[in-house]
């Protein structure tokens, strides 16, 4: 009985499993079909796309039609009379088309081309202004290779006038994307010719992706935007990069990146590198800043009060490559303070681009000004500079797990850290040269100098600082 049970078992399991192979090869079948259809309708509309990328390419004196647009029911500035054939004025034709768009909050796409604008855009409430790079476009300028890729945006008004209005301005809720904005008469030689902010964002949401700010004069301005996003941009602005002001809900900005790509012409950087500041930062609430670098300014962040206050914020992951005066300059912070994490500073200048600089370079100067704390963790510092940080003024300033290397250049005794104000937090963080490390000034409200590793002795000198804690120190003794 057992045996005919077993029997029957197995005839049972092979019928199953003969059915189980029927039906996969029946499901393998149909998928096949479909997955072949859906192959075929991909290719044919790859082929459509192809052909209307082809109408979508300008043509300096024929109109392209709204199926140019890779957008779907997009407004195209060249149904407005827009030619980005390098030499029409297109100041009309993006503003009707942007005015256009106002009605539905919808979306204006520019295609490739070089479009010039003796006048400023508008961007409204809620419209997006799209240009053909899907991710952030970079150019390198310095061999006389100029952009003709892309979509290429050319303000040409207000030379001379940095306090005129803006190149474009975007409204809450309205966006720029995907172009390049280059001034083109902006030469890489001699000293920087001034222009307003090439984009200025005014209201709440206002936002900023994809763009190659290439050489202007002064590049992105967020006042009076809460909550403004600006991320991945890049470029050459020369007197300032990035502006934040009267922001008083949560601004945020990532991926930014500037580098001298568009001239290293020694005049023109020898003007950067006295007079630039890549992020300037007034008052906001809340700023959130990840991932960005700034390489060859006077300033690589600075930080101020204006007549609406200062700020408090969270950095991490940011830079500052060759800062001539300060990676880090605080004159002003909120009693919150600056978070900074995972941050990366050197400062110095050469021959290369400002031989005739008096600057002091320090990585973090913290001015008489300030009474707000200043908090670095994580942080890596190296020169060739003068000092790691000065420090003043009436706040808390702390380093925590940081690395401190390349101090006191010129071999003149200088300490890492010269603190002649506030308080001093110094912890779990390492001095990698025989160098004086810290020096106080008797103006030093308190100091806690705490569980350092030291190469060298230890040398830190108290000049009338009264509350003062220090211990477990490593050094080479």
């Amino acid at each position: 009985r057992s045996s005919s049970l077993s029997a029957t078992s197995i005839i049972m399991k092979g019928y199953l499993t003969c059915v189980l192979h029927l039906a996969l090869i029946a499901s393998a079948a149909s998928f096949s079909r479909a997955h072949h259809h859906h192959l075929r309708k991909w290719y044919s509309q790859g082929a459509q796309h192809q052909e209307l990328n082809t109408l979508a390419m300008p043509k300096p004196v024929q109109r392209n039609s709204i199926r140019a647009s890779p957008i779907p029911d997009a407004y195209i500035v060249t149904d407005y009379g827009a030619k980005g054939d390098n030499s029409t004025d297109n100041t009309d034709a993006f503003n009707n088309a942007l005015q256009a768009a106002k009605a539905t909050s919808g979306t204006v796409y520019a295609p490739p081309g070089s479009y010039r604008f003796t006048g400023n855009i508008a961007i409204p409430h809620g419209v997006s202004l799209m240009g053909s790079y899907l991710s952030v476009p970079s150019h390198d300028c310095r061999h006389g290779q100029y952009p003709t890729d892309g979509t290429i945006l050319m303000p040409l008004g207000n030379r001379g006038n940095q306090s005129a209005p803006p190149f474009i301005v975007i409204n809450p809720d309205a966006a720029l994307k995907g172009v390049v904005i280059w001034h083109v008469e902006q030469l890489g030689n001699g000293i920087p010719v001034e222009y307003p902010f090439a984009i200025s964002l005014i209201g709440a949401n206002a936002a900023v992706e994809d763009v190659e700010i290439l050489n202007a004069f002064n590049g992105v301005s967020a006042v009076g935007a809460a909550r403004h996003y600006i991320a991945r941009v890049q470029g050459q602005p020369l007197n300032i990069g990035i502006y934040i002001d009267e922001t008083y809900d949560i601004g945020r900005i990532e991926d930014v990146h500037f580098n001298p790509w568009f001239s290293i012409d020694l005049d023109f950087m020898s003007w950067q590198v006295t007079h630039g500041r890549a992020f300037v930062f007034g008052r906001s609430d809340w700023e959130y800043v990840f991932n960005t670098f700034a390489f060859a300014y006077a300033y690589g962040y600075h930080f101020i009060e204006t007549t609406t206050g200062a700020m408090n914020g969270n950095f991490v992951g940011i830079g500052a490559d060759y800062a001539c005066n300060a990676s880090v300059q605080v004159d002003a912070t909120q009693a919150p303070g600056l978070l900074i994490t995972n941050g990366e500073f050197t400062a110095f200048h050469n021959k290369d681009f400002a031989p005739n600089s008096t600057a002091s370079p320090a990585q973090i100067v913290v001015a008489s000004s300030n009474v707000g704390p200043v908090n670095l963790v994580d942080c890596s510092f190296w020169g060739p500079s003068d000092h790691i940080a000065r420090i003043d003024g009436q706040g808390v300033v702390a380093f925590n797990s940081c690395i401190l290397s390349g101090w006191d250049n010129q071999k003149k005794g200088y300490a890492a850290i010269q603190a002649d104000g506030g308080s001093l937090i110094v912890q779990a963080s390492e001095f990698q040269q025989p160098k004086a490390q810290i020096q106080l000034a008797a103006n030093v409200t308190k100091a806690v100098i705490l569980g350092n590793i030291i190469t060298g002795p230890l040398n830190i000198t108290n000049n009338g600082a009264k509350n003062v804690q220090q211990g477990y120190n490593a050094a080479d003794e």
